[in-house]
């Protein structure tokens, strides 16, 4: 019997609200703590595996401020012995040569050598030592990091599910990877509940969520596909919370992409996530090697690029970006002290306590009262 096909409303971080908590905290009494597999991290920020963000000397700075980098272990960095003259080279290409001029440079091949040293660097800088794989490269290249000391593993295309048809006889399965490794990895994207419930079930430490929301991500452009991300946060967050209702095994959830402010930073918590992966945000970094651009990891996709490069200007430093203090209003500096403070408003002493926070429909959240702002006539 034909079915007529139904839309669901889905909502972004501009869609909704927090409200205020019946309680409120002091902000430095707020615990922004992010855990898993014995890994612990101060603040619950990971740097996108992003070639125009992190590089060894960079996983080595937001280690020092409490976060986490993930290095691309599919990029630049492994592609290059010297990568400061190839991102020169980016960064003065014109705007319409720019996807060209990456294709091609992306064409080279990953050196092993690299990758074992790039471990050996982040290792040296004093971080925990997380890198990222495509799906594709997993299989060859695990055996190596793991022996070059790497301590956590991210397996991330823009779309990744347990189930995946090819004409490999046996393709990449989570549960043999992680069973030989003995690493903690997290997987992603995705943004359903059923594919969260599946990942999980296969033993991976960490899900990240969003498909196609980054900056530099045209995915929802060239494929049409994406789930907003406040949307996908609150679905996958259920699973998770099913899922260790059932087993007794928690596996944060990461919202990963489009976050632009702390007001984004905080709607993620409150929406479920237990981290946040930020790509763009840190690219504006003074300590940033993309010397103020970013561009997408399927930029390059020899056939059908998913992403673009972008002048996003060099901002501030790292510290300043995440731990402020700021000058400006619009919220892009002092991530962390943001979220301290939307805590304390909401009386959350923890980040799981901020899962509990009351969120709104408010598509006037952003205007309502300010068209002084937005006019520009402020003073």
């Amino acid at each position: 019997m034909a079915q007529m096909k139904e839309l669901k409303r889905a909502y972004g971080f501009d869609d909704v609200a927090i409200a205020p908590g019946e309680i409120t905290l002091n902000p430095e009494g707020v615990d922004t703590s992010f855990k898993f597999d014995g890994h612990e991290f101060k603040i619950p920020f990971l740097a996108s595996a992003m070639d125009a963000v992190v590089n060894p000397s960079f996983a080595g700075e937001l280690s020092r401020l409490g976060g986490l980098a993930v290095l691309n272990l599919d990029g630049l960095q492994t592609r290059y012995e010297d990568t400061e003259s190839i991102y020169s080279d980016i960064a003065s290409t014109p705007r319409e040569e720019a996807t060209a001029f990456l294709q091609k440079i992306y064409s080279q091949p990953v050196r092993d050598d690299l990758v074992s040293r790039r471990v050996e660097e982040i290792k040296a800088s004093g971080a925990t030592c997380a890198v990222s794989l495509t799906p594709a490269n997993t299989k060859r290249l695990a055996p190596l990091l793991k022996e070059a000391g790497a301590e956590i593993l991210v397996v991330q295309s823009t779309v990744t599910t347990v189930r995946h048809i090819s004409k490999s006889l046996r393709g990449l399965v989570f549960s043999d990877l992680i069973e030989s490794l003995g690493l903690p990895v997290l997987v992603g994207n995705t943004v359903s509940p059923e594919v969260t419930r599946q990942l999980m079930e296969e033993g991976v430490s960490g899900i990240l969520v969003g498909v196609g929301p980054g900056a530099a991500c045209t995915s929802r452009e060239v494929l049409g596909i994406g789930v907003p991300q406040v949307t996908a946060t609150i679905q996958t967050a259920y699973a998770r919370d099913q899922y260790f209702e059932d087993t007794g095994r928690y596996v944060p959830i990461i919202t990963d992409g489009g976050i632009r402010t702390g007001g984004d930073v905080c709607k993620s918590i409150a929406a479920g996530a237990d981290a946040v992966m930020i790509g763009t945000p840190f690219a504006q970094a003074k300590e940033a090697p993309g010397l103020g651009f970013n561009w997408g990891m399927a930029t390059p996709h020899a056939s059908l690029p998913r992403g673009t490069r972008i002048q996003v200007g060099t901002k501030a430093s790292l510290e300043q970006i995440l731990l402020g203090p700021s000058s400006l209003t619009d919220g892009t500096q002092n991530l962390v002290g943001a979220l301290e403070i939307s805590m304390g408003m909401v009386g959350a002493a923890t980040v799981r306590e901020m899962h509990q926070a009351e969120m709104i429909i408010a598509p006037s959240i952003k205007t309502e009262g300010k068209i002084f702002q937005h006019a520009g006539l402020g003073s």
